[in-house]
């Protein structure tokens, strides 16, 4: 078995647990690697070092975003992810440090589930790409007010939101940005999309979850600056004023190892803080 381990070490204590971590699986004769620039700070062997489509597993160590940014940094990396938290508890990062070895050793003895994350894909008419596990948002940017922004989907017109933007989102990203601009929580395992209009001007102007074979045209009307356009807050370019931006699902999915020891709706009580009954 080849494991590689991701491991954000800006974060507190991850360089040794890193190492920690290292020793245990190779102790059960499994191989380890460790991102290149990061195998030569630990002694550690390098990713580079075995081919992509060998990889069994993938170990983050870090939060969410240490997720996010391995999935953009290596789009090529397939295997199904294992979320180490070593900060706030995390919605796909969910195995805390406390539970870190009994973890590992489900995941060795194969005491887990491979649950298939849906993604999405944008595309503006330059052919610029981006693809994203959270959301994608377009975002008002430098302009000191709100914009107008045009809904179409499918070809059929939706609403013109006056809003600082539009987030669309995956049932992943759907406790992220698009919780906090109030949309819904959904199910990880739905087939949906969730466009959510962050500040709107107009109070009716609510979240609409539409379906993943769904794609979705938005175009930028305001003779204002260029909006943003940016991909699990990593990848960002421009749009300018009248151009059309498309998303869509896309045909990869990201795989999440879910442990049997742990369940989503626990993480949603423990993230969230929800008690269960008024005080």
């Amino acid at each position: 078995m080849i494991i590689a381990l991701f491991a954000n070490t800006s974060k507190k204590y991850s360089k040794s647990l890193a190492l920690g971590i290292h020793d245990f699986l190779t102790n059960q004769n499994i191989t380890v690697v460790v991102e290149d620039q990061e195998a030569i700070a630990l002694g550690l062997r390098k990713l580079s070092d075995v081919p992509r489509d060998q990889i069994d597993f993938i170990i983050s160590l870090g939060g969410d975003g240490t997720i996010l940014r391995l999935i953009h940094e290596h789009p090529d990396l397939t295997a199904p992810v294992l979320g180490i938290n070593t900060g706030h508890l995390g919605f796909m990062a969910d195995v805390p440090i406390s539970d870190l070895y009994p973890s590992l050793q489900d995941l060795i003895s194969g005491s887990y589930k491979i649950e298939k994350r849906l993604m999405i894909q944008g595309e503006t008419l330059q052919k610029e790409t981006c693809f994203a596990l959270n959301e994608i948002v377009v975002h008002r940017a430098t302009n000191p007010s709100l914009v107008e922004i045009a809904i179409h989907v499918d070809g059929a017109y939706v609403n013109t939101f006056e809003a600082d933007g539009i987030i669309i989102s995956t049932p992943n990203g759907s406790t992220a940005y698009s919780l906090a601009a109030g949309g819904p929580i959904l199910s990880p395992d739905l087939e949906a999309l969730v466009l959510t209009p962050i500040s709107p001007h107009t109070i009716s102007n609510r979240p609409i979850v539409l379906t993943a074979n769904q794609e979705i045209q938005i175009q930028y009307l305001s003779d204002y600056e260029p909006v943003e356009i940016r991909a699990d807050g990593l990848q960002s370019f421009s749009l300018k004023t009248g151009e059309v931006f498309k998303i869509s699902r896309s045909p990869k999915y990201f795989r999440l190892v879910s442990l049997f020891r742990r369940d989503y709706f626990s993480t949603l009580r423990t993230k969230l803080g929800w008690s269960g009954k008024l005080r």
